[in-house]
């Protein structure tokens, strides 16, 4: 990308199918645009099938929400990342920074 800004995409994903979009959209979009920045944020349903089913290129991306990680009782595993906030505080913010967001 020459004379644009670089294009930062947050794919949302709170159930287990919702992953699979998301890692595949993820995997999409960095082929074409591997400069993009990319997040994938998850929550409910789908910290659980993130932490049991690991995708060893898109984990790295890949943020769990902290209040989901509580109520289910689970620890993290690297190389996911756990959130500084719940879910929904840090979709707001990345928004509110120029993210562009996408429900997978």
């Amino acid at each position: 990308m020459t004379d644009q800004a670089v294009l930062k995409v947050v794919l949302h994903a709170p159930t287990a199918d919702a992953l699979q979009r998301a890692r595949s959209n993820a995997g999409n979009l960095l082929r074409e645009q591997p400069d993009a920045h990319v997040k994938i944020v998850l929550n409910a349903q789908a910290v659980i099938a993130a932490l049991d089913e690991p995708q060893e290129q898109l984990d790295a991306i890949t943020w769990l929400c902290p209040n989901t990680l509580n109520r289910a009782a689970r620890q993290n595993r690297a190389p996911l990342q756990v959130l500084p906030h719940g879910a929904i505080a840090e979709l707001a913010r990345l928004q509110q920074d120029g993210w562009v967001y996408i429900r997978a």
